[in-house]
């Protein structure tokens, strides 16, 4: 997240418990528990005022079908293109396009095209 470490943390608390002291760290703690509270209070506080906003029809939303995670962009891509239409009949596979081989008689030289080497 910020690109520190386990032991840098420790590091970091440690210093921190130095500089403050233990006459100052009570207060210290208190105010942090209070900012942790407030954190909270104000993350409670944006939830409700979104699902108040948005209204009663966001709590009938079903997010986890709407995870893109769980979808495969083929998926995703043949899903939108089929929406609106009927369903496709399956095709008649097409036979694959490949090279004509044709099979030499027995001291026949293969072909060769002197103007293209």
């Amino acid at each position: 997240m910020l690109g520190i470490n386990g032991g840098e943390a420790i590091i970091l608390v440690l210093l921190a418990l130095f500089i403050i002291g233990p006459e100052r760290l009570p207060e210290y703690a208190e105010k942090l528990k209070e900012l942790v509270k407030a954190a909270k209070r104000y993350a409670t506080g944006a939830t409700e005022e979104l699902k108040e906003t948005l209204g009663p029809e966001i709590a009938d939303v079903d997010w986890r079908r709407l995870d893109p995670r769980q979808y495969d962009p083929r998926t995703i891509v043949r899903q939108a293109l089929l929406e609106d239409d009927e369903p496709a009949a399956p095709a008649a596979p097409r036979p694959r396009p490949g090279p004509v081989l044709t099979r030499l008689a027995p001291g026949e030289r293969a072909p060769f095209d002197t103007e293209a080497t």
